[in-house]
């Protein structure tokens, strides 16, 4: 077929036009639908008991509260529960590149938040604490502003973050994760690990020595759970399963489940659930 010069003219406008117009973004299923039409809901997960612990006999993941709440949300979906590891720094970037569905404790920071939705409803909340030496002289978090101090911390955390803007004086070591951040002080490179005190307690015990401080002021915070951006169904979907753990207490039953099992008295232990602390 013949195209005359009104005609070429008319279709090279329309070409001009549509390479100026930018490309539209690909449709997309929900998360909701792309769980069940996988059958598994892809939960991030890190060592880091009580949230998240593996056994290393079978290479598991079978305890800790991110776990037991992967689980009984896999279980609401009707799908299996499928871990996969990552990091705290790493968590957010897994979900915009879709390798997880949810991460459990996860604070809502503002920087996550762009990039990241989060609940309304809390998960649990805890206290920002540090394992030190048995001899540091540690009661305020000024305690540890000065110099010649070394403190351990996961990096890219709220935690991170905490003692940036606070303890600056301090020489602050990053770690990839809590392991890694307790194993400094654990061959005694650094002075005090800092993290919320539930892992603490963990530590401790695994360590047999060190103190567990709440430094004044104390700052307890509300932690939830991260999911992809933009996806409104599977936010309402994850709040209302936060909402219903948190006011039946089942959060705090799976808290204290891991440590009786991990051989601590749960009674000692700070609670996570805010009108108990």
């Amino acid at each position: 077929m013949k195209i005359n010069r009104r005609q070429f003219n008319i279709l090279a406008g329309v070409a001009t036009i549509s390479a100026g117009m930018p490309a539209l973004p690909a449709l997309a299923a929900g998360s909701m639908e792309e769980i069940k039409a996988r059958g598994s809901l892809r939960v991030g997960v890190t060592q880091a008991p009580p949230w998240y612990s593996k056994d290393p006999a079978s290479g598991e993941w079978k305890s800790g509260v991110g776990v037991s709440a992967g689980k009984a949300m896999a279980e609401a979906l009707g799908v299996k529960f499928e871990p996969v590891e990552v990091t705290w720094g790493t968590a957010v970037a897994a979900l915009q590149s879709n390798k997880i569905d949810i991460m459990f404790v996860l604070d809502a920071t503002d920087e996550r938040k762009q990039a990241a939705d989060f609940p309304e409803s809390p998960l649990l909340y805890y206290s920002l604490a540090v394992l030190a030496k048995d001899d540091l002289a540690v009661s305020t978090w000024e305690d540890l502003n000065k110099a010649g101090i070394k403190i351990s911390v996961p990096q890219a955390t709220s935690m991170d973050k905490f003692l940036t803007e606070n303890v600056a004086n301090a020489e602050i070591q990053r770690f990839p994760g809590n392991t890694e951040a307790i194993a400094a002080f654990q061959s005694g490179r650094v002075d005090a690990v800092c993290l919320f005190h539930p892992p603490l307690i963990a530590a401790r015990k695994n360590l047999g020595r060190g103190k567990i401080v709440v430094p004044t002021p104390a700052k307890s915070n509300a932690t939830s759970a991260a999911v992809r951006k933009g996806d409104a169904e599977f936010v309402a979907f994850a709040d209302g399963q936060l909402k219903q753990w948190y006011e039946s207490g089942q959060i705090q039953t799976w808290y204290e489940e891991f440590l009786t099992g991990f051989g601590l008295d749960a009674t000692t232990a700070p609670a996570i659930i805010k009108e108990r602390l």
